[in-house]
């Protein structure tokens, strides 16, 4: 009864954690540093805005905004970024775009550009890629209204406008493409109600297609416009007469912007943008995935804890030398349990290699539920996650070594470097090879070698130093000790039932961990691949934790039911129980890719397929580390609770 009494005190403390850890997961919905100071505009002050890459769902290729003939600034400047925003393709340069706050404008000429064959083509190929473009005020993304009529009175926001529409004139049927070149702006302030000052709140834009004309010569900026004519009090409120995109045609692009009060405040601003899913089935699934795996926890829970007490109680006691010889299940193989496992110098690498994949994760988990890499905070969470990886070397080092001295290594100095090289030279490989694809295409997506040197830099210049740390100081500590003797003979492993089969018993394993975040995993995939913000980081915390629980305990039972089967090779199977949720991790992302998303081009799937290996190899690699050091901890605690002749 005691086992049952713990088991349901732990469940019902690890339910209470959970809840609490909702509560707070709500709550950092709504919370977050937006990463830049406030600014305050006076009337007429110059509002500058900046113009983005150029983004597709069908190809995944950003491309920078001024690889198509926009109207350019007198010189183009590219803003400061940093190494997340450079690894995401992000080219952020100034633009022609110019307010004055709180001071509407109509029909203002930006340039005239007249369109040739190579142009023409690639506005078409854009259009055609359902290719947006992105504008940034204020570090506000530039977001498209549109109303929902299922509906009353609701607005979905898309991100950025595209860059023009097909269709066919009427009689016809030849497809034409039709640019946007026409812009109405609307910007959104927050005025103080003590003084003039006013901030930034949103930044909308409705976007036409308009076939220009107008009377006399050019005269660049000072043209005056017939389909559009802010004395005339003429403006641009549908696309009647469309501009057509075709060899030799002048394109006149124009703007009007608009200044809207609004009773958002600033540090309310971004609710907007992240408010763009249905919470409610967010809500919904989130609560439903709790719900089911903390039932699984608790089972498993009480199980494994009524039946060790049992098996302990029972082991402790045998008095006869009679009885302890007719001994079966896992105490039996006691002299065979700490044998070190074949490749355990692979199994080293993999276990501290985990090790530093977990103290990054746990980090940014924790920094990003408190709002420190909020979307606001561009290129924020990939340069967090970069840095901790390189800073997290120093723990990899130290668990590997560790490890390795148990299994009575003397080498350190080898087995740091195959710690400090197989992990991060396999990533890097399909990372370059990526990126050659994407040079090759001539995407902005392409990571520049000056980027690619600083990243070379950080593996040797601080990952591989602080592996050597971290393996040094593990290495000079006491090896751990085994909790019993091991056999100088290993004993004979009977013949398994079929569902003890090593490969029957891995796969089993990771259904459980994959369904515990598959749910939030669609989520993560639609912001990646579908280009919206993702937020909830509260929430993909509790996901977390989940996923750490789930692998420790479907590892520990599985372990257990090994062990009692008289099969002593735990090591590795402990490691592949859990990590082979990665095959389900990389099953649903292709499900994903034939199911939800629009790809053609065989280079884009390519990509797709390449950056979800990585990601499913990482996973591997982290619910392997977490499966395998709750068995080695299981294993220790039965053994060294039994007594052993």
């Amino acid at each position: 009864m005691a086992g049952v009494s713990l088991a349901l005190r732990s469940g019902i403390s690890f339910i209470k954690f959970s809840l609490l850890s909702l509560l707070l997961a709500y709550q950092s919905r709504s919370f977050y540093l937006p990463g830049v100071a406030p600014q305050d505009f006076v009337t007429g002050a110059e509002l500058k805005v900046k113009v983005h890459k150029l983004t597709s769902t069908k190809t995944q290729l950003p491309y920078s905004y001024y690889s198509l003939p926009y109207c350019p600034p007198d010189r183009i400047v590219d803003s400061a970024e940093n190494l997340g925003e450079v690894l995401r393709g992000d080219r952020i340069e100034n633009s022609p775009y110019v307010f004055q706050m709180r001071e509407p404008q109509q029909c203002q000429i930006l340039c005239r550009i007249t369109l040739d064959a190579k142009t023409a083509k690639q506005f078409r190929e854009k259009i055609d890629d359902d290719y947006r473009v992105n504008m940034i005020l204020d570090n506000l993304p530039l977001v498209v209204p549109i109303p929902r009529f299922d509906q009353e009175n609701t607005v979905v926001y898309q991100h950025g406008f595209q860059v023009g529409l097909k269709g066919q004139y009427a009689g016809s049927k030849d497809q034409k493409h039709f640019i946007h070149n026409h812009l109405t702006f609307t910007v959104k302030f927050h005025k103080d109600s003590q003084s003039n000052l006013a901030r930034i709140v949103g930044f909308e834009v409705k976007p036409f297609s308009v076939k220009h004309d107008y009377d006399g010569q050019w005269k660049n900026e000072n043209t005056r416009l017939t389909t559009c004519d802010p004395h005339a009090r003429r403006a641009v409120t549908s696309s009647e007469f469309l501009q057509v995109i075709e060899d030799k045609k002048d394109v006149i692009f124009t703007y009007d912007v608009t200044f809207e009060e609004s009773e958002v405040k600033w540090a309310s601003r971004w609710d907007t943008y992240l408010l763009m899913a249905d919470d409610q089935i967010h809500w919904f699934s989130i609560v439903n995935s709790l719900m089911i795996v903390l039932f699984l926890s608790g089972m498993v829970a009480m199980i494994m804890l009524r039946t060790l007490f049992r098996d302990i109680s029972k082991y402790n006691q045998l008095e006869t030398q009679e009885e302890a010889q007719e001994e079966t299940g896992w105490k039996l193989v006691h002299g065979d349990a700490f044998r070190p496992p074949t490749n355990s110098d692979l199994l080293c690498v993999y276990a501290g290699t985990g090790v530093q994949f977990f103290g990054m994760i746990l980090v940014t988990m924790i920094f990003a539920a408190l709002g420190f890499l909020s979307p606001s905070n561009r290129g924020g969470l990939m340069t967090a996650m970069l840095f901790l990886w390189v800073f997290m070397g120093l723990f990899s080092g130290y668990a590997s070594a560790r490890l390795y001295k148990m299994f009575k290594g003397t080498e350190w100095k080898k087995i740091t470097m195959k710690t400090a090289f197989m992990f991060p030279a396999t990533i890097f490989t399909i990372f370059f090879a990526l990126n050659a694809l994407i040079w090759g295409e001539k995407s902005s997506g392409a990571v520049p070698f000056g980027t690619m040197f600083a990243l070379v830099f950080l593996w040797f210049g601080i990952s591989v130093p602080l592996v050597f740390a971290g393996s040094y100081i593990g290495f000079k500590k006491p090896a751990i000790e085994d909790p019993v003797k091991t056999n100088k003979i290993p004993r004979q492993i009977p013949e398994q039932a079929w569902y003890m089969n090593p490969v029957f018993s891995i796969l089993i394993g990771g259904i459980l961990p994959f369904g515990a975040v598959f749910i939030e995993l669609f989520f993560i995939l639609t912001s990646i691949w579908l280009h919206q913000f993702y937020y909830i980081f509260g929430f993909l915390f509790i996901v977390f934790i989940i996923l750490i629980v789930t692998c420790a305990e479907i590892t520990i039972v599985l372990c257990y039911f090994q062990l009692c089967s008289e099969d002593y090779l735990w090591w590795w199977r402990s490691y592949l129980t859990s990590g082979s949720s990665a095959i389900y991790l990389f099953l649903y992302a292709a499900f994903y890719f034939f199911t939800k998303l629009d790809i053609t081009k065989p280079v884009s799937g390519i990509l797709y397929f390449g950056y979800m290996l990585i990601a499913s190899y990482a996973f591997f690699v982290l619910t392997g580390t977490i499966g395998f050091y709750a068995c080695f901890w299981f294993t220790r605690l039965i053994y060294s609770s039994v007594k052993i002749d």
